[in-house]
């Protein structure tokens, strides 16, 4: 999985060298991290299982990337300031209630409807994993569907999957949630 995701995160590691490490540390420890560190952190991760996400493949090469998994493995997710925090406080460890937390998708796949078939696969997999519940908190709307913003995902697509509005804490970013 490694020498996959890390072509598709390029030398900068996508999105400002953040390596999908935004929900995996802290404020103060991103604040101080490199890029070099956070590739270091993902990389540890992954190469540790169970995998943290999935990958969308186009001709043998990745496209697309979405984060998902247990909450407690994405504790800035879990964080009761965001608008993400768990609709109740015993779900962010809980093993069976996950989240999927953001995507990658590589420039040239974007506005393809990638995002639809990772969220698809991705229930697939929470339940396939015992997950019982799956939680996201995206976008109600961004100025282009290509922007890099919108890495939590949209709302539409999580509509459109059968996910429901279970909380809404700061205005154009529902939690959004599906029962497994």
């Amino acid at each position: 999985m490694w020498p996959h995701f890390e072509d598709l995160f390029g030398k900068q590691g996508a999105c400002y060298g953040c390596w999908c490490t935004y929900f995996r540390l802290p404020p103060a420890a991103r604040r101080e991290s490199t890029r070099e560190r956070n590739k270091d952190h993902i990389k540890a991760r992954i190469e540790a299982g169970p995998p943290p996400g999935l990958l969308a493949f186009e001709g043998g090469q990745a496209v697309g990337w979405m984060q998902v998994g247990p909450r407690a493995d994405v504790p800035e997710f879990n964080n009761s300031g965001r608008a993400s925090a768990p609709f109740s406080p015993e779900d962010a460890k809980d093993a069976a209630v996950w989240a999927i937390s953001c995507f990658f998708i590589r420039n040239k796949a974007r506005g393809q409807g990638l995002t639809h078939q990772l969220v698809d696969a991705g229930i697939a997999f929470a339940r396939s994993s015992g997950a019982k519940v799956l939680e996201a908190c995206p976008m109600d709307q961004s100025k282009d569907s290509r922007s890099v913003g919108l890495y939590v995902g949209s709302s539409r697509v999580f509509e459109k999957a059968g996910f429901i509005r279970a909380a809404e804490r700061k205005p154009g970013r529902p939690l959004m949630r599906l029962e497994l």
